[in-house]
């Protein structure tokens, strides 16, 4: 109470408009939690539409905004070999930013137990009910929001203390061919018909839309991103040279970047704040994937909070990590061939399977097998060695002889 107005403190505070806080925030909503979802208001901190991609099988809850999805999978290997299956019951889907936080926009509106704040986020800090969150909001008038307890979903700056810090960066274009090109049913997850970098791998990665509409990325697993100019020169030789479009007109463009690092994300920064999403540690080290990950720990955070015990869980087991470390550091050090680990790992294990793994859902069994078709000498190197390298908080990997 200050000056006889009681001041609104919500179950929960939730920070960002992004895939973390967009999912937190509906399941929140759904389990019967007041919510506050926080997002930027239109300006430079808002992102442009980007593109969110997994794979589930049967009919998930945001089926809704799913704008495409493949039954089969398909990696094409340096000489061109191809490894292509159908990992049913899994399918492969595309989730628009766009369609996807309008469909959540509209289920957080007809709950009266939910609203959206447009402001820009400076500090969340704690206080005695819970955590405060300070804001200015667009028309520049500073706001405090009141919560039990806050889950922010804001990038972090830096990586925390590493071993190994690849990047996945990458930029793609939606593409319109002049004449059918493309098989709508097939997506490739992994072309590496394109010229390697000096360090780390590159490959093509379509998803076709239409027969004659696609998104066609470039994709680089490597320590600093490209220019621009440098992607869309890859993008050319990549469409013009490796898919042969011939004439075709780019309709939007996206590009990003990925930490792919074994860097441990604190999940809780205060007795009443969390952080969730990427910036928890959710994107999966050794592929970059996230969006799966983020619905998963949506359900357990909610589950949670409908508890009375706030917490965010381990978005990945340890076994997955350790793997993922290993795999990173054998990247990195040049001591595995990129494009030849991934594509006759994807040729010796069954899809559904490795899928399942990259997803955290295999077994240890299972884990031991992936294992063994691996390069076993050069992996059983790399993780005695883990053990034994410092981490530090700089931007680059721990240095160490190949």
């Amino acid at each position: 109470m200050s000056g006889g107005v009681r001041r609104r403190v919500d179950d929960v505070v939730v920070v960002g408009g992004g895939a973390a806080g967009l999912c937190l925030a509906d399941r929140l909503v759904g389990s019967g939690t007041g919510v506050t979802l926080v997002e930027a208001p239109d300006g430079p901190l808002r992102p442009a539409e980007r593109t969110w991609c997994y794979w589930e099988a049967g009919t998930g809850e945001f089926e809704e905004a799913v704008v495409a999805s493949w039954q089969r999978l398909r990696v094409r290997g340096p000489d061109g070999g191809v490894v292509e299956s159908d990992p049913a019951p899994l399918r492969y889907r595309m989730v628009r930013s766009g369609p996807f936080e309008r469909l959540v926009h509209a289920r957080l509106a007809a709950s009266p137990t939910a609203r959206v704040v447009r402001a820009t986020v400076h500090e969340v800090r704690d206080a005695s009910y819970g955590a405060e969150v300070h804001c200015t909001t667009a028309g520049g008038r500073p706001l405090t929001l009141r919560g039990g307890c806050v889950f922010d979903s804001r990038p972090v700056r830096g990586t925390p203390p590493h071993r190994t810090l690849l990047l996945q960066h990458f930029r793609g274009w939606f593409v319109r061919t002049a004449s059918p090109r493309f098989d709508p049913g097939v997506a490739d997850l992994m072309d590496f018909r394109v010229p390697q970098p000096r360090h780390g791998l590159a490959f093509g990665y379509v998803l076709p839309l239409a027969p004659d509409r696609a998104l066609v990325e470039y994709t680089e697993f490597s320590r600093a991103p490209l220019t621009t100019a440098a992607y869309d020169a890859a993008l050319r030789h990549y469409t013009a040279e490796v898919l042969r479009l011939g004439d075709l007109t780019v309709d939007s463009a996206e590009q990003g970047v990925i930490p792919m690092t074994d860097a441990r994300f604190p999940r809780r920064t205060g007795p009443a704040v969390f952080r969730i999403g990427a910036a928890g540690g959710a994107t999966r080290p050794a592929t970059g994937y996230t969006f799966a990950t983020v619905q998963r720990q949506s359900r357990a955070v909610a589950a949670s909070v409908r508890r009375g015990r706030p917490s965010v869980p381990p978005p990945h087991g340890r076994r997955a990590l350790a793997m993922d470390a290993v795999l990173l550091r054998a990247l990195d050090t040049g001591r595995v061939d990129g494009p030849r680990f991934f594509t006759e790992l994807f040729r010796r294990v069954p899809m559904e399977r490795l899928l399942r793994f990259l997803d955290g859902g295999s077994t240890p069994w299972e884990e031991f097998g992936i294992g063994l078709r691996t390069p076993v000498g050069p992996m059983l190197r790399t993780a005695a060695e883990l053990p034994f390298l410092a981490r530090r908080a700089t931007g680059r990997s721990e240095e160490s002889p190949r």
